[in-house]
């Protein structure tokens, strides 16, 4: 078995190429029984008592996007989409194969990630922009167009464990998009938020298209899928069923699921 390799690209034959996945698997290890507490768990884990059962997310997955394309990600839940965005963010450790990147990622993979509760809006700002490789005074530039962006001004010295749901998602969002970034990873993130927002970002998110920015997009809306992207892949039980273009792969996909193809392209 190889072992999982992450590194920047170097030699691509293609000079287009920003990421590139080779033979990618990862494996989640599921305790075979449910335990009512922590400690119940503990102890039969003490004792050696407990069984896992393996989980592959992600088997074999051979992937190329090029610069500037957006790439849609469809797929029925625990199909491996948000675990795929997870390893091409390096925040997950690919059982094995080979992650190859070229220029910043910036993942948007859940609103809130990396804020911490107990601290106000602005402190998270910080905390979350130095996560996204941002020094502070990159952030001290962005940060009044952040809150403006976010609409927080009158909220953004109070705990976040006090922000609404649709708060922390217009706030992650703004601090996200805020980086310059060759690659933007999108898990739902059209999911929350009112009317008005979503208008924001999409507004936004066309900013980065026309910057050429390379997008990776996990939706369960194939709507949005097939308006935002130009081409999409279809995961199944971790395991590429399809990949091409975006109409066609969408079509497959709603097919094999049942849905119906008009009510899916008006969501």
């Amino acid at each position: 078995m190889n072992s999982p390799t992450v590194s920047d690209l170097d030699a691509f034959p293609r000079d287009d190429l920003v990421l590139r996945l080779e033979n990618i698997s990862v494996r989640y290890r599921v305790p075979h029984e449910r335990y009512a507490t922590l400690r119940e768990h503990t102890i039969r884990w003490l004792k050696g008592r407990v069984r896992y059962d393996d989980f592959l997310a992600l088997k074999d997955i051979n992937l190329q996007v090029r610069k500037g394309e957006a790439l849609g990600i469809v797929g029925r839940n625990g199909a491996g989409k948000s675990t795929l965005l997870k390893v091409v963010a390096r925040v997950l450790r690919p059982r094995q194969g080979r992650v190859r990147i070229a220029g910043r990622v910036a993942p948007l993979l859940e609103y809130g990630a990396g804020f911490h509760p107990e601290l106000t809006g602005r402190e998270n700002v910080y905390l979350n922009g130095s996560l996204l490789g941002l020094s502070h005074k990159e952030i001290d530039a962005k940060y009044k167009g952040i809150v403006d962006f976010a609409e927080l001004w009158d909220f953004i010295d109070a705990p976040i464990r006090t922000y609404s749901s649709g708060m922390i998602a217009r706030l992650g969002f703004a601090v996200a998009t805020e980086v310059s970034a060759d690659i933007l990873l999108m898990d739902e993130v059209f999911s929350v938020g009112d009317i008005a927002f979503k208008k924001k970002s999409m507004e936004r998110i066309n900013r980065f298209r026309r910057n050429n920015t390379t997008i990776l997009l996990v939706s369960h809306s194939p709507g949005t899928i097939a308006s935002m992207c130009d081409r999409a892949i279809w995961l199944d039980q971790g395991a590429i069923k399809a990949n091409g273009p975006v109409k066609e792969v969408v079509g497959q996909y709603q097919e094999s699921s049942g849905q119906n193809s008009k009510a899916g392209a008006n969501a």
